[in-house]
């Protein structure tokens, strides 16, 4: 029976196949894992190049603020989605990162990239981490779901519960890489829906940020059940260019857009 991820100790197993069959070679730069990082796919250096976003951030979507340009990406997001936070920009080894955990079947990649996400967030008490579904299409095309495996690998190193059964795909959306941001906006409207209630705070997890239009969406869904607080966390955020040409053209030293919390 194909399921939304495997299991935690399923992986562990197939880790432990892979093991013995391959040999240490890091997925990101294809050289002898030097054994800084036991076990890993992705070697010591190869994290060392994964860029960590900057601050002053947006203290609700997580957004680096620019110079002269008011934060407008969580402007309509509903009241009691209390943030997204995310490690790294999707940039060259990060990108390649989500690549293999996304389209390569290589799930324990979840592992580094856990890993390293957990620093960029203080876990409040009594929180359940709940990952982005997939609708049932994708699932049985692409036979797992990336943000499931990563929520399941952060809940490992953060000792606290994974519910994958309390929010589900409402309906299928399509492929939201060529949209613009209304558009993704319009695609998942109705999206998600909750199926139950988490006690405590709930933590969404998915791989990528890129306009955060699935994660408010999400957040919408799980809030209108009942939750008490929902923010969000992802590996990587999809940089904005416009936004810093725009900073570049028009300056403003004296203000840093939404002012800090």
């Amino acid at each position: 029976m194909l399921r939304s991820a495997p299991p935690w100790t399923e992986l562990a197993a197939a880790g432990a196949l892979e093991r013995w069959i391959l040999p240490a070679e890091c997925l990101g730069c294809r050289e002898e894992v030097d054994g800084s990082i036991p076990d890993s796919l992705i070697c010591g250096p190869c994290r060392n190049r994964w860029t960590a976003l900057p601050f002053p951030v947006c203290p609700v979507c997580g957004q680096p603020l620019t110079p002269g340009i008011e934060c407008r990406i969580c402007a309509d997001w509903p009241s009691g989605f209390e943030g997204v936070s995310s490690a790294f920009w999707l940039e060259s080894g990060a990108r390649r990162a989500v690549h293999l955990l996304k389209y390569e079947g290589w799930w324990r990649v979840a592992e580094a990239m856990a890993s390293a996400m957990r620093r960029v967030v203080a876990l409040p008490r009594n929180t359940t981490l709940v990952p982005i579904p997939l609708g049932p299409t994708r699932l049985r095309k692409r036979g797992y779901n990336q943000s499931a495996v990563l929520a399941a690998a952060l809940g490992t190193i953060w000792g606290v519960p994974v519910e994958q059964r309390v929010l589900r795909r409402a309906r299928e959306t399509t492929t939201q890489t060529a949209l613009t941001p209304e558009e993704r906006r319009a695609n998942l409207a109705g999206a998600f829906v909750s199926v139950g209630v988490v006690p405590g705070a709930v933590m969404l997890v998915d791989d990528v940020f890129t306009t955060g239009a699935t994660l408010a969406e999400a957040a919408a869904a799980l809030l209108r059940a009942g939750a008490p607080a929902v923010a969000g966390i992802t590996f990587a955020r999809a940089p904005r260019p416009l936004a810093e040409a725009a900073a570049a053209l028009h300056p403003a030293p004296d203000t840093l857009g939404r002012r800090l919390a």
